[in-house]
């Protein structure tokens, strides 16, 4: 259970009393003082030096409340091109841009000089970088197991309806794995794949799949750059870039080698960090586009599943950790989806008024430049003040069920994992 302690103290700002759940560094509900206030024990290190993670924290926290503010109210589909969009598409085609041209004198060096000769020296070294720096296909996880429509037709007749309601089209692969998430995503050129993990899926009440599939399944369409190959290049390639040319420690055994060593880390070690830093600035600014894709992604699971269920899905992201306790308990005790759903709801039935705090502490320990998901407080206040839904596809507790029988063989492997 999770205790919310009243810190002991008033906020200079308005009077109220300040709240401190999880022993976390206190700030004011009623008019979120300090609550921006970075929090070294309770959010990880970005690089390591204090002052720098406390400085990219709070471009973090101020960056993810502006682009909060320009949403909120406004129709998320129709937010148009901004420029995080044009910056990444055009960092995208600069650096594929640069693979190829590696590529090509490489080539060039091979053939437009006798073979062998010094050339080679060249041409190998830059061949080698443009294959290290080609954008790749995403690959299925070898790890999941994929379904067939015959042997779980219940499944896939919901997906089905959820795709129709929200216009989006059905995956190509559905597919489920033993982890606590859920993900939407392309392989090769066009495949997608939708992969529930069971323990997560099986722990949520039928309303709030239908909001997990709407959410899913929303970003095949929302635009997120994160899964368009075109746009891959900006998350990948000078990070790659950065890895291959960091100096690695040096075994050198005679002196002269030991010198080469030398002068080669002097030119790589600052080479290597700059390509880092170029690296880190163009996803910071790629992934404010994956925020607002997130948004909208959540709109869509509100027009599928109502806007009570999306929330709903929204607050089990809180307390995914209390989930996992409960489901792994269960799933010890040689118990499956059934009994996980009913753990679960006993152990949140007593901490609902614990979620207002939990929802606005998630905006200082989730913000972040380097997140691909906005704080799912924030995410809760957006469909709060987004147009209210009622569900497109309703699922009974009756279909629901159907749809655990067709998986009672993968829910069994997925509990052996979890007690194990």
């Amino acid at each position: 259970m999770i205790d919310t302690t009243v810190a002991g103290d008033t906020c200079p700002e308005c009077g109220a009393a300040t709240v401190a759940p999880r022993e976390t560094l206190p700030w004011c509900p009623a008019c979120e003082w300090n609550l921006e206030a970075y929090d070294a024990e309770r959010i990880g290190p970005f690089f390591g030096w204090r002052w720098l993670d406390r400085r990219i924290h709070d471009i973090g926290y101020r960056m993810t409340r502006r682009q909060f503010d320009r949403l909120l109210g406004r129709p998320l589909g129709s937010s148009g091109v901004g420029a995080a969009t044009v910056v990444t598409a055009a960092a995208s085609g600069l650096l594929f841009l640069g693979v190829v041209a590696l590529a090509a004198t490489g080539l060039w060096l091979l053939v437009a000089f006798p073979f062998p000769g010094p050339s080679l020296l060249l041409a190998v070294p830059l061949l080698a970088l443009a294959v290290g720096l080609r954008p790749r296909f995403g690959r299925l996880d070898p790890d999941a197991d994929v379904l067939r429509r015959d042997r779980s037709p219940e499944l896939f007749t919901l997906v089905d309806e959820v795709a129709q309601a929200l216009g989006t089209p059905a995956p190509n692969v559905i597919a489920v794995n033993a982890d606590f998430n859920a993900y939407a995503t392309t392989v090769g050129i066009r495949r997608r794949v939708l992969c529930l993990g069971l323990p997560y899926w099986g722990s949520l009440a039928p309303q709030e799949r239908v909001a997990l599939l709407g959410h899913e399944l929303g970003h095949f369409v929302n635009g997120d750059p994160r899964r368009m190959l075109l746009t891959q290049p900006a998350f990948t390639t000078l990070g790659c870039a950065a890895d291959l040319l960091r100096p690695a420690p040096s075994t050198a055994p005679s002196l002269i080698e030991w010198i080469g060593a030398t002068l080669g880390r002097i030119i790589q070690y600052p080479l290597s960090r700059l390509l880092f830093t170029l690296h880190a600035v163009l996803v910071c600014v790629a992934l404010r586009d994956s925020q607002r894709a997130e948004y909208l992604a959540d709109e869509m699971s509100a027009k599928a599943a109502g806007s009570a269920a999306a929330k709903s899905l929204l607050d089990t992201a809180l307390r995914v950790e209390s989930m996992a306790l409960a489901v792994r308990r269960e799933s010890r005790a040689g118990h499956g989806p059934q009994r996980w759903q009913a753990a679960v709801a006993e152990s949140w039935a007593t901490s609902a008024d614990q979620l207002p705090p939990l929802r606005q502490l998630s905006g200082r320990e989730e913000a972040s430049p380097f997140s691909s998901h906005p704080p799912t407080g924030l995410r809760h206040l957006m469909l709060e003040g987004a147009q209210c839904h009622d569900p497109a596809v309703v699922l009974t507790q009756e279909r629901s069920s159907r749809i655990d029988n067709e998986l009672t063989k993968e829910y069994e492997s997925a509990r052996r994992i979890l007690a194990w």
